[in-house]
């Protein structure tokens, strides 16, 4: 299946979940936000919120720092 993830094309696995991409992109390190064609997905939906083809991505890795 074809999305668009932060501006960027990519080809990923058919049937992925929010979460399912956040693994495949291996952004499990800290809390993500993640918006689907242009609406958020709050974090409780991520495990059960399926993509579709040609959904466009955009996800927020948020990393602390001092």
């Amino acid at each position: 299946m074809n999305l668009t993830v932060n501006g960027q094309r990519q080809e990923v696995p058919d049937g992925l979940t929010v979460l399912g991409l956040i693994e495949h992109l291996g952004l499990t390190e800290g809390p993500v936000a993640v918006e689907r064609n242009r609406n958020l997905v709050p974090r409780a939906e991520h495990p059960r919120h399926r993509l579709a083809e040609n959904d466009v991505v955009e996800i927020v890795h948020f990393v602390g720092g001092g």
